[in-house]
């Protein structure tokens, strides 16, 4: 990696404070930059695409006779469905019908007569009258109820009179097709290690910035990296190796992986501002800025101001 000259150190400071609405118009002669200490750090990561499986029954009004499957089909086994994967590392969730899986038989909720008992006049075909609430009468004026003529019923609204009405489940059809639907989960499954930088820098901040891939290893399987430069690389590789094939083993199949490692770039910046000394960090390929002590809001604490 480059290292970080005073200039882009500079711009990175200034466009920090920017952000931060901590500007001032002296900002630019007051700061000067002093020792740029170059520094890195390394981040491996293990990215592991599978592919699981598993069906559910579902069902739908019969409206298609001929379409169920014949007595002695036995239908796929989810694993044997030829099915398109995305593409490598995308997550996704698609689901399709099991050939051969169809069965149809009486709707469950109306048993095959294709209406329900209405539930607001439980099957009468009349319901109370809204004006007199069933009295007969009209409660100020003690006269007959007009609307009903004095029976507290009228004609119900929801089914017509009828007593009962569609069946919902099977919209009339009087019968459902029951059958299997596949739901597959395409998932890219990641770990992240960081090795140690001793410094006084939040390691959680180093996930959200791009580093220089220095290595990159992709197969159906990958195996773990060895005699790495730092140690702890080539044991966080085969620990996440090894954690995601247990973890996938019993109910995935991994269908690619892909390892890399990337060097992220961390200079200590040695900066004044209006005579006093200040240490800040720029990391990442993107020169982010973290000055120890900066609150997440500008006020005028700011180590910078």
């Amino acid at each position: 990696v480059s290292p970080l000259t005073e200039a882009v150190a500079r711009r990175a400071l200034l466009h920090f404070l920017a952000s931060r609405r901590c500007y001032r118009s002296r900002t630019a002669a007051d700061l000067s930059i002093g020792r740029l200490r170059q520094l890195g750090t390394y981040r491996y990561r293990l990215e592991t695409f599978s592919e699981s499986r598993f069906s559910e029954w579902a069902f739908e009004p019969f409206t298609k006779p001929g379409a169920a499957r014949p007595p002695g089909d036995a239908p796929l086994d989810p694993w044997d469905m030829e099915v398109g994967a995305p593409s490598p590392f995308q997550g996704q969730r698609r689901r399709c019908r099991v050939p051969r899986s169809a069965l149809v038989r009486d709707c469950h909720r109306c048993h095959g007569h294709g209406r329900s008992k209405c539930g607001v006049c439980h099957g009468a075909g009349r319901a109370r009258c809204v004006t007199c609430q069933g009295s007969r009468r009209r409660q100020q004026q003690q006269a007959r109820c007009q609307l009903c003529s004095g029976s507290g019923r009228t004609r119900c609204n929801t089914c017509s009179g009828r007593g009962s009405k569609t069946c919902v489940t099977c919209q009339g059809e009087k019968k459902l097709q029951h059958f299997q639907r596949l739901v597959i989960t395409w998932k890219n499954n990641v770990s992240e290690f960081v090795s140690e930088h001793h410094l006084d820098f939040p390691g959680e901040l180093l996930s959200k910035v791009s580093g220089e891939n220095i290595f990159r290893d992709e197969n159906v399987v990958v195996y773990p990296i060895v005699d790495f430069p730092d140690p702890a690389i080539s044991l966080a590789s085969q620990r996440a190796i090894t954690q995601h094939s247990a973890a996938l083993a019993s109910s995935s199949r991994i269908l690619r992986q892909r390892q890399t490692i990337e060097l992220i770039p961390i200079t200590e910046v040695e900066c004044q501002y209006s005579g006093q000394p200040h240490l800040c960090y720029i990391y990442g390929l993107e020169n982010r800025v973290y000055a120890p002590g900066c609150p997440q809001r500008c006020c005028c604490c700011c180590p910078l101001l």
